[in-house]
């Protein structure tokens, strides 16, 4: 036997892969997968800093790059 991944499209398709299933002809390994969240949406706002935290954030990163390019 051999396992594939299908993608069900709308709600007749579904029925028809349950009727399969009720006739043991295919056997339905996982109802649903949730679509995967991006990680910058997962993590928006989560920090919350003050606009004078940013900055120095902001600055402290710049200075850090700099730095790095300057010792390559």
């Amino acid at each position: 036997m051999e396992t594939i991944l299908l993608q069900i499209n709308n709600a007749k398709a579904y029925k028809l892969i349950e009727d399969l299933e009720a006739l043991h002809i295919v056997k339905v390994l996982k109802k649903s997968t949730a679509p995967k969240e991006k990680l910058s949406a997962r993590f928006a706002g989560s920090l919350n800093l003050s606009d004078e935290e940013y900055n120095n954030f902001q600055d402290s990163l710049t200075q850090s790059r700099n730095e790095w390019e300057r010792d390559i």
